[in-house]
């Protein structure tokens, strides 16, 4: 997938601020839209480990865990490395064993070649999700995370995200909690933009996604 270029992801913002005026002022006092401006340092892969290490941890200490699990496999987060630690290992490193399962399915698979990260660049992003959905530990959240910050898909709109409806509401100044199947009706008049609005609504809260 092509990179989104400056003038391309200036093209969406203004797209958005037409279709609702209310996203002027955050698109004005915030960085423009960041989705698919680089090409990911890390591999699809450690990308997932890294999720599933990070769930439901404070940032710092998903980065702990992950750097100790680093540097027991060699120095390296890929499937082969991986493989070779024990469950011990990994949860004298801090991982708990839900996660250790979760990692090791994702492990098993790429490894047995059910999983084929080559093939994501030319996958939409639901067969990407109904093929990591598929494994025990990696949910809805995580899918999408994955596919908007580190394959770059700029047209997901994760209304289960605690921090886009948070965003949202303070964006439309709205009193009350907004449900989340009312919010994915709403994004459909985004439709190839659904990133960028869920970025600029993280950027309404003051933070992004953990550890993404």
């Amino acid at each position: 997938m092509a990179l989104t270029s400056q003038e391309e992801m200036a093209t969406l913002v203004r797209r958005i601020a037409k279709t609702d005026p209310a996203f002027k002022p955050i698109i004005k006092a915030a960085p423009l839209c960041t989705i698919n401006s680089k090409r990911p340092t890390r591999t699809h892969y450690e990308t997932l480990v890294t999720s599933i290490i990070s769930q439901q941890l404070a940032i710092k200490a998903a980065d702990t865990i992950r750097e100790r699990v680093r540097i027991l496999a060699g120095g390296t987060i890929e499937a082969e490395e991986i493989a070779a630690l024990s469950s011990d290992q990994l949860r004298a490193a801090g991982v708990s064993g839900a996660k250790i399962r979760a990692i090791g399915e994702l492990t098993e698979s790429t490894l047995a070649g059910s999983i084929n990260f080559k093939k994501f660049s030319k996958m939409s992003n639901e067969e990407i999700s109904a093929e990591l959905t598929a494994l025990w530990g990696i949910g809805r959240w995580t899918v999408e995370m994955f596919l908007i910050f580190h394959l770059g898909r700029l047209d997901l709109w994760p209304v289960g995200d605690l921090a886009v409806r948070r965003g949202w509401e303070k964006i439309h100044k709205l009193d009350e909690y907004i449900d989340p199947k009312e919010l994915d009706l709403l994004g459909e008049q985004f439709t190839g933009a659904q990133s960028v609005v869920a970025w600029y609504c993280w950027r309404a809260t003051e933070g992004e996604s953990s550890n993404w």
